[in-house]
C-alpha cells in the first residue's frame, strides 16, 4: 500500500478513498485567515462514476490506488462482457457490460482503446475521441426538407447504436461520431 502527503497530490492522481479507487480532477490549497490549512479535492469514483469534494487537512497521507490504463484491442461480445486482449502479453480480459454501459454502441470489432484495471481487475475503458463507423439504417431525406441542421436518427453497422445525423447521410455512408457527446462531426471521404 503506497502513500503519499497531501501536498504531493495533483491532478490525475488515482486515491483509495472508502475502499474504491477515486481520479483527482482538481485540487484546491485553502488557507482560512483562522485555523489550519486543508486542501478541497474534487474526485471522480472510478467505478461508479459519481464525483464528490473531499477535505483533507495539510499533513494528511493518501493511499494511492493501483490503477492503470492498458491499451488493448476489442475482441468480442459474449452476451454479459466483452472480451480485450493486450497486444504485447496476449493477456486478455473480460470488462461487464454494466461497466462499459452506452460506450457499446461504438465498439467495432479489432479496435484498439485504452482499459483501465484496478488490482489487475478491469473496471472500464475509454474509447478514442472519434470513431469512424458505417450507417446500417437511415431514412431517406425528404424532398424539400432543406432546413438547416435538420436531423434524423441513423443505426450504426456492427454494434446497433444509434446516432443524430444530417439529413443527407444514407445507408452505406461512413461517418465520424464523436464519442462523448455521441455526435455526428463529418463525413468519411470515400
Amino acid at each position: 500500500m503506497d502513500t503519499m502527503g497531501i501536498g504531493e497530490v495533483g491532478k490525475g492522481n488515482k486515491l483509495i478513498f472508502d475502499g474504491a479507487p477515486w481520479l483527482v480532477l482538481e485540487v484546491n490549497f485553502v488557507k482560512p485567515g483562522k485555523g489550519n490549512a486543508f486542501y478541497k479535492l474534487r474526485v471522480i469514483n472510478l467505478l461508479s462514476g459519481n464525483t464528490l469534494e473531499k477535505t483533507l487537512r495539510g499533513g494528511e497521507k493518501v493511499e494511492l490506488a493501483d490503477v492503470e490504463d492498458r491499451e488493448m484491442q476489442y475482441m468480442y461480445h459474449d452476451g454479459t462482457s466483452f472480451a480485450f486482449m493486450d497486444q504485447t502479453t496476449f493477456e486478455q480480459v473480460s470488462v461487464s457490460a454494466k461497466s462499459i454501459g452506452d460506450d457499446k454502441d461504438f465498439l467495432l470489432e479489432n479496435m484498439m482503446l485504452n482499459v483501465t484495471l484496478w488490482n489487475q481487475e478491469p473496471i472500464a475503458i475509454r474509447l478514442p475521441n472519434t470513431v469512424q463507423v458505417e450507417v446500417e439504417y437511415t431514412e431517406p431525406a425528404v424532398k424539400g426538407d432543406t432546413q438547416s441542421r435538420v436531423l434524423k436518427p441513423a443505426k450504426i453497422k456492427g454494434t446497433g447504436g444509434n446516432v443524430q445525423v444530417p439529413i443527407f447521410v444514407a445507408i452505406g455512408d461512413k461517418i465520424t461520431v464523436n464519442t462523448q457527446t455521441r455526435e455526428y462531426s463529418g463525413r468519411v471521404s470515400k
